[in-house]
């Protein structure tokens, strides 16, 4: 069967049935029928057009004759017209962000837009986000759906923005401790390479998502650099990560017992993130986040006496050295020593 023609969002669809065409629009969705499932358009449909030129221009009748259109679409409408049209034009990051704000919102799907009130959005996102961050995906992606909703007269777009956050209470991250280094040493040096993908990290302040992209061909060992793995800023792209002379061993090991592909750690994501646990695990560490091994890289640089705070910044990839007061965690006796080495005068 030929490829229908594709139209505008809402316009309707023409396909061929044989020695005639069908006209076909979508009037609405309803919840899927299974968890987790797709939701199922509402169609409506007009056949025996001598052309597809007639059956498209008969769209507009459908859509003007159907009584479902008559009422404010379901909240549901607005997030398949955004996933088609706005949603692709985001970071796969962000995409995955707003799936999951999605999936915390399931009481307002079936709701009319024009009838969801400011408490309905405000219980939905505290009810289903007890953090910061996930509830502030979920009032973004509100706003969106609103904003939709609100071009086509059914909503006010600024509902979202009464939606209250939960108080964000970013704990400080922890570092690895001198002792916790050398247990991941120990379980590398017993065989278990496993503990690579921390050490890697400490020493290298490669994020986790650099980790996993990390390729041999992206690893220069003469020059001890790595390019080309950088994430997210401009500066980590462009900011070569440097490979200190202790790990060059470790880094060579790597390289020679790399996949068939050329990477390093590839693995899918849950895969990855077991492996670095399983790490910790088998080497008695603290179950500190993968981010706090760039926090020890920052740390260990921060209270080694006479690295000044540029070439900290550049080793860590930072558009500016203030970022030590984030990632930095000097203990109370680092301290001391810095102000023990003040001589008298």
């Amino acid at each position: 069967m030929p490829k229908p023609k594709s139209r505008g969002n809402g316009q309707g669809t023409a396909y061929r049935r044989g020695d005639v065409w069908e006209a076909c629009v979508v009037v609405g969705w309803r919840s899927p029928a299974e968890e987790g499932g797709n939701p199922i358009p509402i169609k409506r449909r007009k056949s025996g057009f001598k052309t597809k030129k007639d059956a498209l221009a008969y769209c507009q009748t459908l859509l003007a004759n159907d009584t479902t259109l008559k009422q404010a679409p379901r909240l549901l409408y607005y997030w398949e017209t955004y996933k088609k049209n706005e949603y692709t034009k985001l970071s796969k990051s962000k995409q995955t962000a707003y799936r999951i704000a999605w999936n915390k919102l399931k009481p307002l799907y079936d709701l009319r837009v024009d009838r969801i009130g400011v408490e309905d959005l405000r219980m939905a996102v505290a009810e289903n986000c007890q953090t910061y961050y996930p509830a502030k995906d979920c009032k973004n992606l509100l706003s969106n759906l609103f904003s939709l909703a609100a071009a086509d007269g059914y909503a006010n777009k600024d509902l979202p923005s009464f939606i209250v956050l939960p108080k964000l209470e970013e704990k400080e991250r922890e570092a690895f401790t001198e002792d916790e280094q050398a247990a991941l040493w120990r379980l590398y040096e017993s065989g278990d390479r496993t503990a690579a993908i921390p050490l890697l990290m400490i020493y290298t302040g490669m994020m986790p998502g650099e980790e996993q992209a990390l390729k041999v061909e992206h690893i220069d060992l003469d020059n001890r650099i790595i390019t080309r793995v950088g994430q997210k800023t401009k500066v980590r792209k462009e900011t070569p990560i440097v490979i200190a002379q202790s790990i060059v061993p470790l880094v060579q090991d790597l390289i020679d017992h790399a996949m068939p592909s050329g990477y390093i750690f590839k693995r899918s994501e849950d895969e990855w993130y077991s492996l670095y646990y399983a790490a910790l695990e088998a080497a008695g560490c603290r179950r500190l986040t993968p981010y706090c091994c760039r926090h020890t890289t920052a740390t260990a640089l921060a209270v080694t006496e006479n690295i000044a705070p540029q070439t900290i910044k550049k080793v860590m990839r930072w558009s500016t050295s203030k970022m030590l007061d984030r990632y930095a965690h000097p203990e109370t006796s680092d301290a001391l020593s810095a102000v023990d080495s003040i001589a008298k005068t």
